[in-house]
């Protein structure tokens, strides 16, 4: 990795966001940046994130997910219960603002400018990762607000990447 600049790689713009799924009764959610629309015809959306999180594993049982929005004004406290804490030992849900959409996913209200759920149509093993591709099966605008970047959660907020993180190479950077 001596030819990669990681300056270079985090010049590139993300979202924040809170990717979501319910399986045999289990709620779970984990913060992600790497979530982006793919196609509008059908609306599909993609998410990835690392194997070792509940969060997959629970997506790749129930091959549905959803994916909220994060405003600006998020508490790191909000973040961090979402990106620095398992499901494993928390429910995350617990003191969370949700609805249930229509394929039974969380999508998420609280600090949420919006919020989608999809249905998995196809996932690509990574080696440390799996992306999953959706079809929007739903969507919900939520509020007027300015969206937080992942720039923003680095330089306004001073947030770090968790290892399992597909950025956690930024925190170098800092």
């Amino acid at each position: 990795m001596k030819n990669i600049d990681m300056k270079a790689l985090f010049s590139m713009t993300y979202g924040m966001y809170i990717v979501s799924t319910g399986f045999d009764g289990k709620l779970n959610g984990q913060t992600a940046n790497a979530v982006m629309q793919i196609t509008a015809d059908p609306i599909s959306i993609t998410t990835c994130l690392n194997k070792a999180n509940l969060t997959t594993e629970m997506i790749q049982k129930s091959k549905i997910f959803s994916v909220s929005i994060l405003e600006f004004d998020v508490p790191m406290t909000f973040i961090g219960r979402f990106g620095f804490k398992s499901g494993r030992d928390i429910d995350k849900f617990e003191e969370t603002k949700y609805i249930l959409g229509d394929t039974g996913a969380p999508m998420v209200t609280d600090w949420s400018i919006a919020s989608f759920e999809a249905n998995v149509t196809n996932t690509v093993d990574l080696s440390t990762h799996i992306l999953f591709v959706g079809e929007v099966v739903s969507a919900k605008f939520i509020k007027e607000a300015l969206p937080l970047t992942y720039a923003d959660y680095h330089r306004v907020k001073k947030g770090k990447s968790p290892e399992t993180a597909p950025t956690a190479g930024f925190n170098s950077l800092k």
